[in-house]
């Protein structure tokens, strides 16, 4: 997807929490993707788009079809993996990376690519036409109206991620090649929810509303009408705050492999998860990798309190139990009061 005509991500006004999800997931990637749920016209879609500027540059191996990771060499495609065996050296290739759309109309050999069995069967060969899981490797993977994508194209979306790996078997023959993506959905839950099942499988969840102040309002429709009538010019308004957080995002994906975590981050953490009775341990691993990005993205060098708050409401509302027919069983007030509690208890 081009950048040149998106919003810029800067000019969003509002919508925090939706914008350092966002962040956080590029920062630290295994923190497992974001659904973003809310009503037409709160700028879920715009947001989304909009990252493709703020996209850092990775490396891979030229030539090839699912750009593997240069530096990974342990996770190559086969394809990239023969060439290696053959002698070949392979040569690195910077691309930039980007979000790649899934539309709601996608068949599951087009998402997951298609075995070519009568070339196999002629040739003794296997060729296999990539989907786009392999043109989501080391990209963002977007699907807009996800709660309306059929559920076994979710199931397979959803493995891939967390495996990291996209495998297709066809009358036999087999092949696999890496689907290292982060993925993005955004819903209107006026138009039906997704399963608890798959709800549990995105990192983080965040809810956006329409905003209730007047001026904020304003400023909204004032950038919208500005972007329409002039979107080159009012773009380049912004190339100074864009490039400031581009490098700010690269910046802090350096330091979050250094910032440290104790027994006292993770005695909080662990604390409330056990107390809100979350099931699994992916809560735990989200919670604390979203703590570290918002730490590093603040250029922190160890985690805040404020840190572990903004996790959490990003990491765990979508995760309590609650009983049917009911509200949450724990509500965000009670869980910062924990935070509040047991933060004191460790200092």
């Amino acid at each position: 997807m081009s950048d040149s005509q998106n919003f810029p991500f800067t000019a969003i006004v509002g919508q925090e929490a939706m914008k350092q999800a966002l962040l956080y997931n590029i920062i630290i990637p295994p923190i497992g993707g974001v659904l973003i749920r809310g009503e037409k016209g709160t700028a879920k879609s715009t947001a989304v788009r909009a990252l493709a500027s703020l996209l850092p540059e990775r490396k891979s191996v030229k030539g090839c079809p699912f750009r593997c990771n240069f530096d990974d060499p342990d996770n190559f495609c086969s394809l990239c993996t023969e060439r290696v065996s053959s002698g070949e050296e392979l040569i690195p290739d910077m691309v930039r990376m980007r979000v790649v759309e899934l539309p709601l109309s996608a068949t599951e050999d087009r998402v997951s690519g298609t075995l070519d069995i009568e070339h196999a069967i002629r040739t003794g060969k296997r060729k296999f036409q990539p989907g786009i899981l392999a043109e989501a490797n080391g990209n963002i993977l977007y699907v807009d109206e996800v709660n309306l994508l059929e559920d076994h194209l979710v199931d397979l979306l959803l493995d891939a991620a967390a495996m990291g790996v996209n495998y297709v078997e066809r009358e036999g023959i087999s092949f696999s090649h890496p689907a290292r993506f982060l993925l993005v959905g955004t819903m209107n839950p006026e138009e039906g929810d997704l399963r608890p099942q798959l709800l549990d499988r995105f990192g983080l969840v965040v809810d956006v509303t329409g905003e209730g102040d007047m001026q904020l309002r304003k400023e909204i429709i004032r950038k919208r009408l500005g972007f329409e009538h002039n979107p080159k010019e009012f773009i380049s308004s912004y190339n100074d705050s864009e490039k400031k957080l581009r490098e700010c995002v690269v910046s802090a994906k350096s330091l979050a492999d250094q910032i440290p975590i104790d027994d006292r981050i993770l005695d909080i953490i662990v604390a409330i998860t056990l107390r809100l009775g979350v099931d699994g341990h992916r809560a735990d691993l989200t919670f604390i990798r979203a703590a570290l990005a918002s730490a590093a993205l603040a250029g922190r060098t160890s985690i805040s309190r404020e840190d572990i708050s903004r996790a959490a409401e990003l990491s765990l509302p979508h995760r309590m139990y609650r009983r049917p027919f009911e509200e949450q069983h724990n509500d965000m007030k009670q869980v910062e009061s924990w935070i509040m509690e047991l933060y004191q208890d460790v200092s």
